[in-house]
């Protein structure tokens, strides 16, 4: 998904199935991870709480990503 447009029609739903997945594969679990079903309109993604040591591996893995 490159394009603005692609992004504005992704449900909250594809979006957590997808990033699920994708963390999973880097041996990441988010364990709050849902839909926050409290906003209204299109929904926002939930990303929770994490213990110290996810958020670092997270953070690796989102460096090398972008290097």
């Amino acid at each position: 998904m490159d394009s603005s447009h692609e992004l504005e029609t992704v449900t909250p739903s594809t979006a957590v199935e997808s990033l699920r997945e994708s963390l999973m594969a880097a041996g990441i679990v988010l364990p709050s991870l849902g839909i926050d079903p409290a906003q209204p309109g299109p929904g926002l993604v939930k990303l929770g709480s994490i213990r110290p040591d996810v958020a670092m591996k997270l953070a690796q893995v989102v460096k090398r990503g972008t290097a």
